[in-house]
């Protein structure tokens, strides 16, 4: 378990780390939210901004900040992400939520492991900093997965977050076909079948702003609950294995 990084270890303003990003930002109505999100984008990276339907302005906010903007018609999760992978041209993608509830400038030290060839896929462990940051459903929701996610994998991760990071490449080769919630979950499994190291990294989690159109509610958590058992139900298969970075250990 790694635990989060101070200011002083993202590195120089300009250039917190030397790779190519692209941080997947999937939006749904998350004007409130898009100035402090694309604030925190590091120097250097690029934020794609899935517009996948909004009806508040949020595309026209994203591209007025400089952010590019994606649109995706299909409504969901895993269609907005997926978007978001195929415009990434970077050679790192990361995705982070909309809506201000968690800090993409978090994503350094997630980039520098990928970097280093020390994990194949960082996913940000959320640790809430008040009491209505993670509401009980979906923690409760969050935990049942980890535990099936173990039965079915080995895994022990204590959380499936959607803040994450991994090359662009390796993503694009494990062929995720969920367009719903269990995006996140299935690129785990795969990961994982692929025999990926996969580790976590503690983050800051903070109440979200505006309501939340997944886990808002217990019907919502359940629906998504129901849509990652989908992906857990997968039969096992082996898939290719990220090529090391040039001069990195194994």
């Amino acid at each position: 378990m790694t635990t989060p990084c101070d200011e002083d270890e993202r590195g120089p303003a300009g250039n917190p780390v030397a790779a190519s990003v692209d941080v997947v930002l999937p939006c749904l109505d998350e004007a409130e939210a898009l100035p402090r999100v694309l604030e925190r984008i590091p120097p250097g990276w690029r934020a794609l901004v899935v517009d996948n339907g909004s009806t508040d302005g949020s595309a026209e906010i994203a591209r007025a900040l400089g952010a590019s903007v994606v649109r995706e018609e299909r409504r969901g999760f895993g269609a907005a992400c997926h978007a978001g992978l195929s415009a990434a041209t970077a050679d790192i993608v990361c995705f982070c939520d909309c809506d201000a509830s968690l800090d993409p400038a978090d994503l350094v030290p997630f980039v520098r492991r990928i970097v280093a060839g020390e994990a194949d896929l960082v996913l940000g462990r959320r640790r809430p900093q008040s009491r209505g940051a993670w509401p009980v459903h979906a923690r409760a929701g969050n935990l049942a997965l980890a535990r099936l996610l173990r039965r079915r994998t080995g895994l022990r991760l204590r959380d499936l977050g959607p803040l994450r990071a991994a090359r662009r490449e390796d993503l694009v080769s494990l062929g995720l076909t969920d367009r719903r919630s269990g995006y996140p979950l299935q690129m785990v499994v795969r990961a994982a079948d692929a025999g990926w190291r996969i580790d976590e990294y503690d983050v800051p989690y903070r109440p979200r702003a505006g309501a939340s159109k997944v886990t808002g509610t217990w019907r919502g958590t359940w629906q998504a609950v129901r849509d990652m058992s989908r992906v857990l139900a997968e039969p096992p298969g082996p898939g290719p294995r990220p090529v090391p970075a040039e001069g990195a250990g194994r």
